[in-house]
């Protein structure tokens, strides 16, 4: 640490930047920043999304959540009174003791554990993973409610439009065309719905919530270095991601241990966001070192996946980080923006300069797609066509509603795709549990003095709205996996929001 304070590279530096702080560049940056911060504060641009609505007011009070809530602590409750009734055993016991103990650190295992499900290649994957890895949590999460009884399932703090969508899944399974087919896609949804319970519930503190975002930091560094060894290892250009007639000079897209480049895109969208919140929030030397360096190679991993919808999610995700944590910065983060245009490698700026273009290939596909989204909704727009992609693959061929060369797979629109497998319920619940989340993020991190947890919420908060602008041109759940790194960022949100709670200025 001496030795790189005293180096000539950070005398350079610290000189620069006490220059910088002494120019007037630096006095115009600061009073347009101040300015910028005066609007924010005094305008109606963030009152509509901070106000707290109707229903989420009254959802923790309502007759619904106490009775579900009851339900769902009901194990729970039944394990204290069995403690209670042998409680000299249980103590006198080792394994009881060290299972109380690792139930109290339910949020720490959950990092370790996101971090070893996140980086299994694709071919060795298996969809029962997840939820057998999130069960086991929340026997852990049992285990130590068991020992201390001051342990609950967090339902109030899920909220009731995330409790809403998961009630129009099951019913999608109930009226679906297929239901053989959707009860198979009802486990990942499931398995998600465990990941947002265990989460939401097990954290108590920032350093726990700090540890869940290290382990997305791991799996974004682990599957960015295998990514660009991919890269530089003559990884062969796939011509089903790339037009070459518009993209002759583009080099392959690197896709990591995920099955598609625009999977691997889309899980970095979810986590970078996570990563640079550790950077701006550690403490000690090397964790932020780490992080940083697990924040770049992410971001070139994300170049080199050359997924559109993801880069404009990113930039997205970016701008509502910088507004949130310091909406100060918004002049001086637009001006480093504009400064890093020239610098963008050529390829990256030809990929940028088909968005919209129609002769693209992977453009023009994605009309017949959107209509056939679209008449599924026409024809059954309160229950959809049933749970899962391939209900509603069966559903658009029974009827003969997609004309195109290339197969459907989905409705590359997560909206359209939601409506279609569930129906209105489902849209409503879905949009419904993003923005009330970004909501109550907003909020919290508005009343919130600085600290981990802030920085934390801010961050999943921006990776939220970015999935919602990539997910107009993509469908981010075509793999299970990357549906239960969404909804794990979801309750990284809340249970920051449950954080920022307690440390309001």
């Amino acid at each position: 640490m001496t030795l790189l304070k005293e180096s000539r590279l950070c005398r350079l530096l610290l000189l620069l930047w006490a220059s910088y702080l002494d120019s007037g560049l630096h006095r115009l940056v600061s009073r347009a920043a101040d300015w910028c911060g005066r609007q924010i504060d005094g305008s109606a641009l963030l009152r509509p999304l901070c106000r707290e609505g109707a229903v989420a007011r009254s959802w923790p009070e309502s007759l619904s959540c106490r009775t579900l809530s009851w339900i769902v602590n009901l194990p729970g409750r039944l394990l204290r009174a069995f403690y209670r009734l042998l409680e000299g055993t249980f103590e006198g016991s080792f394994f009881a003791r060290l299972a109380f103990r690792l139930g109290d650190e339910t949020a720490v295992a959950e990092g370790w554990l996101i971090l070893l499900l996140w980086i299994i290649p694709y071919e060795y994957w298996n969809n029962a993973y997840t939820l057998t890895a999130f069960s086991l949590l929340l026997l852990l999460l049992h285990a130590g409610a068991m020992g201390r009884g001051d342990r609950r399932l967090d339902v109030e703090g899920i909220g009731f439009f995330p409790v809403l969508f998961l009630g129009a899944v099951v019913l999608a399974v109930v009226f679906s065309l297929t239901r053989s087919v959707s009860t198979r896609f009802l486990v990942y949804h499931l398995s998600a719905a465990l990941c947002v319970l265990v989460t939401v519930s097990a954290l108590r503190s920032a350093e726990e919530l700090k540890r869940l975002a290290a382990g997305g930091a791991g799996c974004v560094a682990v599957s960015s270095l295998y990514a660009i060894s991919q890269r530089l290892g003559g990884l062969k250009v796939n011509k089903s991601y790339v037009d070459l007639e518009l993209n002759a000079d583009m080099p392959s897209r690197v896709l990591s241990f995920f099955d598609n480049p625009n999977t691997f895109a889309e899980v970095l969208l979810l986590l970078l966001p996570l990563t640079l919140a550790l950077v701006l929030c550690s403490r000690h030397v090397l964790s932020r070192l780490a992080a940083s360096a697990a924040f770049c190679l992410g971001v070139a991993a994300l170049g080199m996946t050359y997924s559109r919808s993801s880069w404009i999610g990113m930039a997205c995700a970016m701008v509502v980080m910088v507004f949130l944590w310091k909406p100060r910065l918004m002049p001086a983060f637009f001006l480093l923006c504009c400064l890093a245009v020239p610098f963008l490698p050529d390829t990256i700026w030809n990929r940028i300069l088909t968005i919209g273009n129609k002769s693209d290939s992977s453009t023009a596909s994605r009309l017949p797609l959107y209509r056939a989204g679209l008449d599924v909704i026409v024809r059954r727009p309160l229950s959809g066509a049933g749970l899962g992609t391939a209900a509603v693959q069966r559903y658009i061929k029974l009827l003969n509603l997609y004309h195109a060369r290339t197969p459907f797979v989905h409705s590359h629109n997560i909206y359209l795709q939601v409506w279609a497998e569930m129906g209105v319920l489902g849209f409503i619940g879905f949009v419904g549990s993003l923005l009330w989340g970004i909501k109550r993020a907003a909020h919290a991190v508005r009343h919130c003095r600085d600290s981990a947890a802030r920085t934390i919420t801010c961050a999943a908060c921006a990776a939220l709205c970015g999935s919602m602008v990539c997910g107009l041109a993509d469908y981010l759940w075509n793999y299970p996996r990357v549906m239960c790194i969404f909804w794990f960022v979801f309750a990284v949100a809340l249970g920051g929001v449950k954080l920022c709670g307690e440390l309001q200025d």
